[in-house]
């Protein structure tokens, strides 16, 4: 079956400085209609004045010098739809943007949720593409999503490569070491022309840098789960697949700039203290729930990789590392990054919530 169109949902939080490039470059998609749903989880930065500057055309648009394929403009001005609104005509009738607010920064899935919720109210839609919004695709990709795969699927990906050098791969696909809860991802730091597509079924999850989930997935695994806050959402929902498959699409392209909002590790530097305690946390999360005999094993390579770290140099990313791998209240320099707002919902179990 043929997909002409194809849902996307873009969670934003203080991406003024690269959202645009994301946009620009789903607009300039060929081959399928796009609907796209723009959330900005609470941005504390121009996120948002700079989207509206730009669709109204006040804000011209500048294709960075570097970007790794042509890009052309898109036409302005453009209309941010609200949320709820009906939907536009079908097939060849153009792109069409949505922006949610949420108000408050609830995490990536709660962003995703959002998103996934309004997408999923159009019926006309039964593939839904979580992307990232520090990426940039270029324009068949999008077409390649809404066609791959002529049978049944649960979540879809492709590969993802570093934008800044974009012939070096940052994931083809994700795999889980049961006995510590590490995740791995296949094709990391490889030439892309030196690695074949990866087999789905070698496969553990999808990236949420960018996946493609189905509608009849959605429908039975319901929306991601919002309890980790950041890391470890899509590893989790694809634990729910049930006997829908993975897949993988090898003309799934996506250059991404990789950790531009929290801090996430890139080719040339550690993560942030911010990042290594949601990511450790979800790591001890995801063990509890699913491996819950593992845990010693688990927690064993916590200390293992806090006294690498810390034989680094980096003491106080050490000592952050543990903390959230003990489920422990974040250092003061992790939680002041967080509104008051935010630290209720992502550390309910240290501000007396729930």
């Amino acid at each position: 079956m043929t997909h002409l169109t194809l849902g996307v949902v873009v969670v934003a939080f203080n991406a003024a400085d690269v959202i645009l490039d994301c946009l620009e470059s789903l607009l300039a998609s060929r081959g399928v209609t796009l609907e796209i749903v723009l959330v900005d989880n609470a941005s504390t930065d121009a996120t948002v004045r700079t989207l509206r500057d730009w669709a109204a055309g006040d804000t011209p648009y500048q294709v960075p010098v570097d970007m790794p394929f042509a890009l052309q403009p898109s036409t302005k001005p453009l209309t941010l739809h609200p949320a709820g609104q009906p939907t536009a005509p079908g097939p060849g009738q153009g792109h069409r943007l949505t922006l949610i607010e949420t108000g408050v920064n609830g995490g990536f899935a709660a962003g995703v949720n959002h998103g996934l919720a309004e997408l999923a109210g159009r019926a006309q839609i039964d593939r839904f593409w979580v992307l990232n919004p520090d990426s940039a695709v270029p324009p068949d990709t999008a077409q390649a999503f809404a066609t791959c795969v002529a049978g049944d699927f649960s979540l879809m990906g492709g590969r993802v490569l570093y934008y800044s050098t974009p012939d070096i791969i940052q994931i083809d696909g994700g795999t889980i070491d049961r006995r510590s809860g590490v995740t791995g991802n296949i094709g990391l730091s490889r030439r892309a022309v030196d690695m074949p597509s990866p087999d789905p079924a070698a496969l553990d999850f999808i990236t949420g840098a960018s996946m493609v989930a189905s509608r009849a997935f959605y429908e039975a695994a319901g929306p991601m789960p919002e309890d980790y806050f950041l890391y470890y959402e899509e590893v989790d929902w694809a634990q729910q697949r049930g006997a829908l498959p993975l897949a993988y699409c090898p003309g799934g392209l996506v250059y991404h700039r990789a950790g531009t909002a929290i801090g996430s590790p890139t080719l040339n530097r550690p993560a942030s203290p911010f990042s290594l305690y949601f990511k450790h946390r979800a790591r001890m999360r995801f063990v509890r729930r699913f491996y819950p005999s593992r845990l010693p094993l688990a927690l064993a390579y916590s200390f293992a990789k806090a006294t690498q770290i810390a034989l680094k140099g980096y003491r106080r990313e050490a000592w952050t590392l543990l903390l959230g791998s003990l489920n422990r209240p974040p250092p003061n320099h992790v939680r002041a990054i967080l509104s008051q707002d935010a630290a209720r919902l992502a550390l309910p179990e240290h501000t007396g919530r729930g």
